[in-house]
C-alpha cells in the first residue's frame, strides 16, 4: 500500500513522504471516499451569532460540501494560532486565483472551533471572500478521518493535525499531513497546486 501511495503522490518529494507517513499512521488516504469516511457528519459554516440564530443553527452535511465538486480542503489546529494565521490560511488566500484556474469549485478551511470564532478569525484575515470556513465543533469530522491530535500541552485540547487534500466528487486525489502541528512543509497551497 505504501508503494502505491508513493506512486500516486504527485508533486514534491516532501508531499510523497507526507503521503507515506499519513498512510503509516492510518489516516484517510489517496483513493478514499471522504464522505464514506465521515458518514452522517456535518460541519458548521463560519457565521455571526445572529446568522446562526437566523438559520436555526443549521449545519452542512459533509456530503453536500463534496458531492459533484472539485474541492481543496485544509485542516489546521486552531483559529488565531501562529502558523495557522501567519502561513497556512494566507497560502490559500494568496493562491485562490491559481486554484480556481485549475477548476477548483471551493477552497475550504476546517478546524475544531465553533463557527463564531472561525467567522471572526476569517474576517480578521480578510479571507472570507476566497475561502469557506467550517467549524468541526466536536471534532467528529477529524476523528472520522483519524486526524485528531491531543494538543493539551499547548492548552488547545483535542484538535486537528495540519493537513490538506484535493477531493474530486468525494474521492481523495491528493492528501498531505504534516508530521507536527507546528510544521508547514506539505499542507500549503503551493504543494496542492502541483497535485491537482
Amino acid at each position: 500500500m505504501a508503494s502505491a501511495l508513493a506512486r500516486r503522490a504527485r508533486g514534491s518529494p516532501a508531499a510523497a513522504a507526507a503521503a507515506l507517513w499519513a498512510a503509516s499512521r492510518g489516516f484517510a488516504s489517496v483513493g478514499s471516499d471522504i464522505v464514506s469516511a465521515a458518514p452522517g457528519v456535518s460541519l458548521q459554516k463560519a457565521r455571526s451569532w445572529d446568522e446562526g440564530v437566523a438559520t436555526k443553527f443549521s449545519t452542512t452535511p459533509v456530503k453536500d460540501i463534496f458531492h459533484g465538486k472539485k474541492v481543496v480542503i485544509f485542516g489546521l489546529p486552531g483559529a488565531y494560532t501562529g502558523v495557522c494565521s501567519q502561513s497556512h490560511v494566507p497560502s490559500y488566500k494568496n493562491n485562490i486565483d491559481k486554484l480556481k484556474a485549475k477548476g477548483i469549485n471551493s477552497v475550504i478551511c476546517v478546524s475544531v472551533n465553533d463557527p463564531y470564532v472561525l467567522n471572526g478569525w476569517a474576517e480578521k484575515l480578510q479571507a472570507k471572500d476566497a475561502i469557506e470556513f467550517y467549524g468541526d465543533l466536536d471534532g467528529s469530522f477529524h476523528k472520522s478521518l483519524d486526524l485528531e491530535i491531543d494538543l493539551s500541552a499547548a492548552l488547545l485540547g483535542r484538535r486537528s493535525h495540519r493537513w490538506s487534500a484535493f477531493v474530486d466528487d468525494g474521492k481523495i486525489k491528493a492528501f498531505n499531513v504534516e508530521k507536527a502541528p507546528s510544521e508547514f512543509k506539505v499542507s500549503g497551497a503551493e504543494v496542492i497546486l502541483d497535485q491537482i
